[in-house]
């Protein structure tokens, strides 16, 4: 393979819609409010790019170094275990992903409030930095949080708070508070996405000290966790759409939960981790596709 296809694979990009799902739920409701800046959406977009393949990077690196990815690994090889890329080239990405990440994110800060709003650009620079720091700290250092399992925590903050009102607040500078229902629902999902991975995982996980809230809880507590999150998050969605009093006809983005509970079937029909890797795309995909309806039904529709 190619170093092209081999930063490709470490990039993994089948990740990249459920990163992008914030961001299009956040527009959404600034759009619902009147507001909308396409420099604000394009740069939103590839700055979480950004963080995402930095994140992946790392991801890759860390359970690479710890040994975690392995031959008892379930799902794709990583580009570190797998001997494509090594230690050096792999944190040189690191590095560059960095670097990148925090130019789009400052432009788009700059884009966003200008320059007479500091204490704004001052509070979305450290958010910047935050959002970079969690990216890496999740398997690299001495302590990373992933293997303490607290990603379930920062998954759902990153993903789903800051991710959704903090990209609404971008185009409108005001927060609401029937806002944090969406920003909750896609919150638990993308929390449901990383649970899904660590049911996957729970064997090799446990095995090399990788203690996820799924190693903590056992696999069985963990399907019923699945469970609690995506009701949960269909729940709050269907409470903002009571709030807001959106008509059946345009709450269609609801049908996004169709294949969502399909998936959560046979999660709990499941018994053995190595039979859940292919609901990983299921979920992940179903969740942008929420956050897409939810735009249209919202801003084009209403």
């Amino acid at each position: 393979m190619g170093k092209v296809k081999a930063w490709v694979q470490a990039a993994r990009l089948r990740t990249l819609p459920l990163s992008l799902s914030g961001i299009i739920m956040g527009t959404a409701l600034a759009g619902k409010q009147g507001f909308f800046d396409i420099s604000i959406f394009i740069l939103a977009l590839f700055t979480t790019i950004g963080f995402q393949v930095t994140s992946n990077f790392a991801n890759d690196y860390g359970d690479g170094v710890k040994g975690t990815d392995n031959e008892d690994r379930i799902g794709p090889a990583r580009a570190l275990q797998s001997g494509l890329l090594t230690k050096s080239s792999l944190k040189k990405g690191i590095i560059v992903s960095v670097i990148i990440s925090m130019i789009l994110a400052m432009y788009l800060i700059y884009i966003a409030f200008g320059k007479e709003n500091l204490q704004l650009i001052l509070l979305f620079f450290v958010l910047g930095v935050l959002s970079i720091w969690a990216a890496i700290k999740y398997t690299m250092g001495s302590k990373p949080y992933g293997y303490m399992g607290l990603g379930d925590v920062f998954v759902f903050l990153f993903f789903g708070l800051l991710g959704v009102l903090g990209s609404m607040f971008l185009y409108t500078k005001t927060l609401n508070w029937v806002s944090v229902l969406p920003s909750i629902t896609m919150g638990l999902l993308c929390v449901g996405v990383l649970n899904l991975n660590n049911l996957r995982d729970v064997v090799s996980d446990q095995k090399h000290g990788k203690n996820t809230l799924v190693v903590k809880m056992g696999f069985k507590n963990g399907k019923i966790y699945h469970l609690l999150l995506l009701t949960i998050a269909f729940i709050c969605i269907m409470i903002f759409t009571w709030m807001e009093k959106i008509a059946v006809l345009h709450s269609f983005y609801l049908l996004a939960f169709l294949p969502i509970f399909i998936h959560l079937r046979k999660v709990m029909l499941t018994q053995e981790p190595v039979k859940l890797d292919k609901e990983l795309k299921k979920l992940a995909l179903s969740t942008f596709l929420l956050s897409v309806l939810f735009y249209m039904a919202v801003n084009i529709f209403l």
